[in-house]
């Protein structure tokens, strides 16, 4: 079995990159077909979003898509902090568009509810969110999201851009921590 080690912690092998990649294009093809016409505006949350975005992109043939990012944190070490910031802002003018928030993980939901409330201010036509992993059991608010790529337990997970403390997001495969295994 795959293993690899970051800072303190070890982590096991959850998903391959091929099975990744396989929800990644099925996404797309749903949202080229409900979406075409629409010129959306693909706003990826960073950091953890950046292989969820270039990966979902290759499929998305809509025409007038555009793309932008934004950063927002609230993770410190293994836990969410409860308390989102901006990090970094919205430029575009995003007045009767359609918004497609991408995301690379909906936990809590903490995150998107913040970030939907800030784009609901500035009176889009609709927001979406995708999802590249979600987590069900973990979710706090009565939040949709509109395009789910895999379904997770409430496991901390590292790799295809998720992160522990700065390490791990180029991993192409999804690890999980393997307490097992970790030093103390």
């Amino acid at each position: 079995m795959k293993r690899i080690k970051l800072h303190d912690r070890c982590f096991r092998l959850m998903i391959e990159a091929d099975v990744i990649d396989r929800e990644i294009e099925r996404v797309g093809t749903q949202i080229n077909r409900e979406l075409a016409g629409e010129r959306p505006l693909f706003l990826g949350v960073l950091n953890g979003a950046f292989m969820f975005v270039a990966d979902l992109l290759k499929h998305i043939t809509i025409e007038g898509t555009e793309i932008s990012f934004v950063k927002i944190a609230s993770y410190a070490g293994l836990s969410s902090t409860g308390k989102v910031q901006d990090l970094i802002g919205l430029r575009e003018d995003i007045t009767g568009r359609t918004v497609v928030i991408l995301e690379d993980m909906i936990d809590s939901g903490e995150s998107i509810m913040h970030m939907k409330k800030m784009l609901e201010e500035k009176h889009p036509k609709q927001v979406k969110v995708a999802a590249l992993f979600y987590k069900p059991k973990a979710l706090k608010y009565d939040l949709t999201i509109d395009y789910k790529c895999i379904a997770l337990e409430n496991d901390f997970v590292v790799g295809h851009g998720l992160d522990y403390d700065g390490l791990g997001r180029n991993y192409p495969d999804l690890y999980v921590v393997d307490e097992g295994t970790n030093e103390n």
